[in-house]
């Protein structure tokens, strides 16, 4: 049926407390990306609405963006898959345009984290993992991690000072993103000054500066047929490859000390379907829910042997400059991370890139992107590859 194509992104700013409705919300994302396309609703077959449902109020919410963005009576979807929610969205919308069913589809990712409080919100997180079995013991979201950190540090030699340089990288760029909701400086000092939020202990060797925020928001991907792309858009972005994985639900399950398979795996499937390896990746976009997570992403993708992710931020090979720019928007670390808006985001970032219309994020002439986007603590993973 042709090549898929991405022919609008768009995305909200993120922000610790968005005023509106959750129409409001998703109304602006999907604004931006129509501009960015510069189509009409007649132009659209269907959506694809993706959020994780435990935030939400609104129950199926996919009918009533539906409504309200007057995309009634075409067909609407609800995709959920935690934190990877609208990178699933994107598979979706991907498949349906690929199989002839539809010729363009909007995949709208977001969440309003703000309706509910955050100890609401952790104990939310903490269901991600199995009900019967392991969230009963407390398990969080950060308790999750430091044990992978650890797992890392034991290994690998792995030092807190590895990571606190990849939440500095974040915020070098997160200062100049306009969308992102944490735009402050942070030195690496900030992390041995106890007077200094960013060294409080969350769950050790985890301290605040390692974390990321929850945050409201959305985003709007566009994916058309390669006829329908040719036609309305004048920079398609193509879509190269897709990866998806999933994993045991318990820790107990896997291994610690071998990073996230699903990542590993959704990476081998979309490597060999866009027939490339990772040294052909010019910019990625990576799931630093943590800075944990985007060194071992480092290590997942193939940018760098198993323990050696810490050699390429000690070498700042991961900055716009380097062999390898990873999350130069500032990442989730910087940005925020409204769950089921997180991986369009990311999607919208590549794009961005490879039309070289990212301002002073912009990577020097990028030909292939990368979007590695997780749900839940590895239970799943999405890889995505985008060519020009």
């Amino acid at each position: 049926m042709g090549k898929v194509g991405i022919i609008g992104v768009g995305q909200t700013a993120f922000v610790r407390g968005y005023p509106g409705s959750i129409r409001e919300l998703v109304f602006e994302g999907f604004k931006d990306a129509m501009e960015d396309a510069g189509i009409s609703n007649d132009d659209i077959d269907a959506t694809v609405v993706c959020s994780a449902p435990e935030y939400d109020k609104q129950r199926s919410p996919a009918g009533v963006f539906a409504e309200y963005l007057g995309l009634t009576p075409q067909p609407t979807f609800y995709v959920e898959s935690l934190c990877s929610s609208s990178s699933t969205g994107l598979k979706l919308a991907y498949s349906l345009v690929k199989s002839g069913l539809h010729d363009v589809v909007a995949v709208l990712g977001f969440q309003k984290m703000s309706e509910i409080s955050s100890a609401e919100s952790q104990e939310r997180m903490g269901r991600g993992a199995d009900i019967q079995w392991e969230s009963p013991f407390g398990t969080m979201m950060p308790a999750y991690y430091a044990m992978f950190a650890r797992a890392h540090m034991a290994t690998y030699g792995t030092t807190p000072d590895d990571l606190a340089l990849i939440r500095v990288k974040a915020s070098t760029y997160g200062q100049i993103n306009d969308k992102a909701v944490y735009r402050k400086p942070v030195q690496f000092e900030m992390f041995s000054n106890p007077e200094s939020p960013m060294s409080n202990p969350v769950a050790s060797p985890l301290r605040v500066g390692d974390c990321c925020a929850n945050a409201d928001g959305s985003s709007c991907v566009i994916v058309a047929s390669e006829e329908k792309a040719k036609a309305l858009s004048k920079d398609p972005v193509w879509i190269l490859g897709l990866g998806a994985a999933s994993a045991s639900v318990n820790l107990a399950g896997r291994d610690l000390f071998t990073g996230l398979r699903v990542a590993q795996q959704a990476a081998k499937q979309a490597y060999d379907m866009a027939g490339i390896t990772a040294a052909d990746v010019d910019v990625a976009e990576v799931h630093d829910c943590f800075t944990i997570a985007e060194m071992m992403a480092y290590e997942d993708l193939g940018f760098a042997k198993p323990g050696e992710g810490k050699e390429l931020i000690r070498a700042r090979e991961t900055y716009k400059e380097g062999s390898i720019p990873v999350n130069v928007d500032g990442g989730l670390l910087s940005k925020g991370h409204p769950i089921g808006a997180t991986g369009g985001s990311q999607i919208r970032t590549i794009v961005l890139q490879l039309r070289g219309r990212a301002g002073d994020m912009q990577v020097r002439d990028p030909e292939i992107g990368l979007i590695h986007n997780i749900g839940g603590v590895g239970l799943y993973g999405n890889v995505t590859i985008l060519g020009r």
